[in-house]
């Protein structure tokens, strides 16, 4: 992506949204980005790939909804993706505060989560089975 403001490259398959959601996570007041590793081989020189969802279930209004798409694709755009390292798909989940969030925080808040190393997920504890 350049200054110029050209928009960041996307994620647009399915399985790409699910192969970043079992990746490692960092939560956010105005949502959840998901990290996972890009499909392909070479992935270490690929550009990042983003990706949004904002679900029915976190945000009732369709006009709502679109509103927060059209705030995250904007942050993403104007630079906060600029902050996220080359190789790796990013997926944005949205909540339902990011409609009311100052913009200039919630591009901080952004390139803040997409600088900062991901951690890896914890595996959840299941109980013996008898």
């Amino acid at each position: 992506m350049t200054s110029g403001g050209a928009a960041p490259l996307r994620l647009k398959k399915r399985k790409d949204f699910l192969a970043a959601a079992c990746g490692s996570r960092s939560h956010a007041s105005a949502f959840v980005l998901q990290i996972g590793p890009q499909a392909n081989e070479v992935a270490e020189n690929h550009p990042p790939r983003f990706g949004l969802t904002i679900t029915k279930k976190t945000v009732p209004s369709a006009v709502r909804r679109n509103r927060i798409r059209r705030r995250l694709r904007e942050a993403l755009r104007q630079g906060a993706a600029l902050s996220a390292p080359p190789g790796r798909d990013y997926v944005f989940v949205a909540r339902e505060s990011a409609i009311d969030l100052p913009f200039a925080r919630l591009m901080s808040e952004m390139s803040a989560a997409l600088a900062a190393p991901p951690r890896e997920r914890r595996a959840k504890a299941r109980p013996p089975s008898t």
